[in-house]
């Protein structure tokens, strides 16, 4: 049985790990940067272990480093939260090779799902429908020109290792094709150390929903329903809510048969997300899955009750998911606000610098997950992403009401950050309608005057 985990993570989620283990009775390692030293992860933790320098690529992503600190620290997993080397298979097979349990999936099923090409080949085969695109991958400019053709304009062309929005590019015809494929492979060679690329045809104005599954190594397969993501900037996500308002009964019963067909054709175990984007006429195609815990994973729990990371706890222990789809009960609407340190009205730049005052607002139906505090120097090295403000309700109209209320109270002194925006979203016609598809920020921002952030 699992009694120590090491976090291969940093802020939220690595505190978020660590309150589901504390709860558990499990000791906690957290591995830390030079610059992480003041997060509130490295305090609350059991121990603590640096791995590094400040930049990624010398502490986070470091799977050397962090195996040493796992078998310095005699521990008996490693949870990689989401991002850094989450979804990397190589260092889920070094775990599995180190007699160290990766609280995550096997290091086949991330490998099956993490090049794009093969997972979408891998679920077709499962009766799950896709995007119409290329076979897979494709280095020749004429022959991608011949693809983009064959599939009807306007194409996306994605990275096959990619996520984030990098390494993505839309062409409308044959002259802008032949600059954004180049654009888009110099992109993800520079991301991903990995250039290949692939074609879809590009659905314009689509919602994009996602169903959480959780998998355990007895061959139970649930999903614990949907998560509509189409508010996004730049392909990276800035609201999620569940239920999505747009899907109908039979359309959530229809994804959620088809997310669970895509999770057992890649043998999957643990937590993971099964991606799709969904037209107007309600037709849906899978187009990734995320063999990680998500960012947005807390929406899911306020709506079924269910706590996904001790879940993940309890499938990498062996043990059986102690509950049937029947058992799964939908029953609250839940909506999370990203608070990332960024300025919306100058393009989003980054905001790193020191937190002088920090107030987080509270009340029935009201969640933050943050790991900072008044006084915390945010670093300019990771993510912006500095905490999450999750509201729910018996009701749509309540968690949205809710949801401005928490941003009204959410106090946030020394930097900019995106509460602001977040608040104007709240009392915008358009998202209180349900009708954000992915195209919904790039009208808000063009509609709301700056001086609002």
């Amino acid at each position: 049985m699992i009694q120590k985990i090491l976090i291969a993570n940093r802020g939220e989620i690595a505190l978020r790990i660590i309150r589901a283990c504390r709860e558990l009775g499990i000791k906690t390692l957290a591995v830390y940067s030079e610059a992480d030293v003041q997060s509130l992860h490295v305090q609350l933790a059991d121990e603590a272990i640096c791995i590094g320098g400040p930049k990624s690529s010398d502490s986070y992503l470091r799977a050397d480093r962090i195996i040493s600190a796992a078998e310095i620290a005699d521990v008996d997993a490693i949870h990689p939260g989401y991002g850094f080397l989450s979804e990397n298979a190589k260092f889920a097979e070094q775990c599995e090779s180190c007699n160290i349990k990766f609280i995550g999936p096997k290091s086949k099923s991330i490998r099956i799902m993490g090049d794009k090409a093969v997972a979408k080949e891998t679920v077709r085969k499962a009766g799950v429908s896709t995007v119409p695109g290329s076979d897979g991958p494709i280095d020749n400019e004429a022959e991608a020109v011949k693809v983009a053709r064959k599939i009807g304009y306007p194409v996306i062309i994605k990275a096959v290792a990619g996520g984030g929005g990098r390494g993505m590019r839309i062409a409308h015809n044959d002259v802008s094709f032949a600059k954004e494929f180049h654009v888009a492979r110099n992109e993800a060679e520079k991301a991903f150390g990995n250039g290949a690329v692939y074609i879809e045809k590009y659905i314009e104005k689509p919602r994009h929903i996602e169903f959480q599954i959780l998998a355990d190594s007895h061959g139970k397969v649930l999903h614990l329903g949907e998560r509509d993501c189409s508010v996004q900037r730049r392909h990276q996500k800035l609201i999620e809510e569940s239920p999505s308002p747009f899907l109908t009964s039979d359309l959530r019963k229809k994804m959620g048969k088809a997310a669970i067909k895509a999770a057992e054709a890649a043998e999957y175990q643990n937590a993971g997300t099964i991606e799709f984007l969904v037209d107007a006429k309600g037709n849906f195609y899978f187009i990734e899955m995320n063999t990680r815990i998500q960012v947005e994973h807390p929406v899911t729990e306020e709506v079924t009750g269910i706590d996904l990371i001790k879940q993940q706890i309890h499938v990498a222990n062996g043990e059986k998911l102690g509950f049937d789809q029947g058992d799964i009960k939908f029953e609250k609407h839940a909506i999370e606000c990203r608070i990332n340190a960024e300025d919306p009205a100058r393009n989003f730049a980054p905001s790193p610098g020191t937190i002088s005052l920090y107030y987080a607002p509270g009340g029935h139906g009201v969640r933050v997950d943050s790991h900072v505090y008044s006084g915390y120097t945010i670093p300019p090295y990771y993510d912006s992403m500095i905490g999450k403000l999750i509201c729910y309700g018996s009701t749509r109209k309540v968690a949205l009401q809710r949801s401005y209320r928490a941003l009204s109270e959410y106090l946030i002194r020394g930097i900019k950050t995106t509460i602001p925006l977040h608040k104007a979203i709240m009392s915008d016609p358009v998202f209180i309608d349900g009708k954000a598809t992915t195209a919904y920020m790039e009208d808000f921002m063009s509609r709301t005057p700056t001086d609002l952030f």
